[in-house]
């Protein structure tokens, strides 16, 4: 097994800055005295492919310049290879990175993906990830962190949903959404194929996904207890407490809890969420009426029609829809002040 570290870099990350930033980035992990050889992503999924490639050559120290995507592609790909470590660079307003990088880990065998230690550089303006665990933007301090070694154990959600009529089954580090969420996914995403940049590209596609999402018939089942059976807006479901580029959709996560949050939102007007926008930013997101709060450690959602599912930023078919929490479940850097909080 080699000491040196395999970066794969996706070029398009963060409207670019994935690879504009890497040169800077490399500069400094060789300061520190990290060796690495880097590789760049040329399509979808591509970040998992090469998750195991680079463990099957005997890497086990990987880097990752991209978004959240990249990093749920990856830990899907890479779990069960002995003694793994994977840092993440994470770029854009998804979390695409990650995304990729979790299922890289839970796509090999040979070990499990807790024995894989992940870090996450963060580029760009999105990278809700990384905001649950405090890891500064700084990049000397990020890659400091990474030398320094602190690690944690993170829960993983596993999904199985249904695509095109097949059952499928991924795995997520941070939230998984259905209806609204994921009507805002589909709309950011056509803006971005036909070109369109900028930092109004989000918002735009929160108020058009607002009148555009449709709220379904939804049956919600939590630890075998109906809970909810309904009309349903939106249902989020995750580890981590961030999405939407910093909205706290799920405040009350806790990473390594061994259980789910779940954030319900019934059919509500427009006039309660403008009012109250600063409640899904600071934390008080349950203060809004129609909006509910629940916790297990799996959940089921069926609906009439189907609703439409995202995870960590990426479309993945729709109802019916299964989660379950699996505990502890990846090993992440994280620095001595993020630990000393939590003790």
């Amino acid at each position: 097994m080699t000491e040196r570290w395999f970066v794969i870099v996706n070029p398009i990350s963060g409207g670019g800055k994935g690879l504009t930033d890497f040169p800077k980035i490399s500069h400094l992990l060789r300061e520190s005295g990290i060796n690495h050889d880097p590789v760049f992503t040329e399509h979808r999924y591509h970040a998992t492919e090469l998750t195991v490639e680079a463990v099957n050559r005997g890497y086990r120290r990987i880097i990752i310049v991209g978004g959240d995507g990249t990093l749920n592609e990856v830990v899907n790909g890479a779990a069960g290879y002995d003694n793994a470590a994977v840092t993440v660079y994470s770029g854009g307003s998804g979390n695409g990175t990650l995304n990729e990088v979790v299922n890289g880990l839970f796509i090999q065998k040979q070990c499990e993906p807790k024995e894989i230690l992940l870090a996450v550089i963060a580029v760009g303006t999105g990278n809700d990830w990384v905001r649950t665990f405090g890891t500064p933007r700084n990049y000397t301090m990020v890659v400091r962190a990474i030398k320094e070694g602190h690690s944690y154990l993170q829960d993983v959600g596993k999904i199985t949903f249904t695509e095109s009529k097949v059952e499928q089954t991924r795995y997520m580090a941070n939230v998984a959404g259905l209806g609204f969420d994921a009507y805002v996914i589909q709309i950011f995403n056509h803006l971005k194929l036909k070109g369109r940049t900028g930092g109004w590209l989000y918002l735009y596609s929160l108020l058009r996904g607002y009148f555009s999402a449709k709220p379904a018939g939804a049956t919600i089942e939590l630890d075998g207890k109906v809970i909810y059976n309904k009309l349903l807006f939106s249902l989020a479901v995750g580890i981590c407490r961030y999405n939407g580029g910093g909205i706290q959709q799920l405040p009350r996560a806790v990473a390594n809890d061994g259980l789910l949050d779940l954030t319900i939102i019934r059919p509500v007007h427009w006039w309660h969420v403008i009012f109250r926008a600063k409640r899904l930013f600071n934390g008080n997101i349950y203060s809004i009426g129609h909006v509910e709060h629940a916790q297990g450690k799996v959940v089921k959602i069926t609906s009439a029609p189907t609703m439409p599912l995202e995870t960590d930023g990426e479309l993945q078919g729709g109802t019916p829809v299964t989660i379950s929490v699996v505990p502890q479940a990846i090993r992440i850097v994280v620095t001595k002040e993020f630990l000393d909080n939590e003790q």
